[in-house]
């Protein structure tokens, strides 16, 4: 009998320790799962925070290269702008010489002095026309345009076919490319 019951404490004490093994088991089971989604958290959120730092880096670099371009372009176009006169300067340097030659002319035969002015006018012409510059011309008997001209009087028109529109100019107008600029002053009948 003593057996049997030996037998029966060592079954007792097999199912004890099975049943705490179990337990135990399942714990650790608990234990390493969470464990596991913590870690799992850490390394997400760990990736997010160093792509958001290389995303922050990028956005670094990316605005000083604009920051970078935006000075260069606008140094280059202040030099543009120096460089651009120059190049009408020097155009404009061959009229002032023909000008210091027609000055030092002695004489006063006046036909010569008035075609010796033509011609300079001539290439003065030729130079701005070169870069560019336009006069407006035949606006006599047009409609008045307020986009292009300034009037600066009214005069009662000497037909009815002239109200309301150029009768004399008396200041031209310039346009370089498309744009106006000088407005030319005119006379408008009314």
């Amino acid at each position: 009998m003593e057996e049997k019951d030996n037998l029966e404490k060592e079954e007792i004490i097999d199912e004890n320790a099975s049943s705490t093994a179990t337990h135990e088991n399942a714990s650790e089971t608990e234990a390493s799962g969470p464990t596991d989604e913590k870690e799992t958290d850490l390394d997400v959120e760990d990736k997010l925070k160093a792509e958001n730092q290389e995303l922050k880096d990028k956005y670094l670099r990316l605005y000083s290269e604009f920051e970078n371009y935006r000075r260069r372009t606008a140094k280059e176009r202040l030099e543009l702008i120096k460089t651009a006169s120059e190049d009408v300067m020097l155009d404009l340097i061959s009229v002032v010489d023909d000008f210091e030659r027609a000055l030092k002319v002695e004489g006063s035969d006046a036909q010569a002095l008035m075609e010796g002015n033509l011609l300079i006018y001539n290439k003065f012409i030729k130079v701005l026309e070169g870069k560019g510059l336009k006069p407006m011309s035949e606006l006599i008997g047009k409609e008045f345009d307020a986009e292009t001209q300034e009037a600066i009087t009214m005069i009662a028109a000497p037909s009815e076919d002239l109200k309301g529109k150029v009768i004399d100019v008396v200041e031209k107008g310039y346009t370089l490319g498309d744009k106006v600029i000088r407005y030319a002053k005119v006379v408008i009948g009314s």
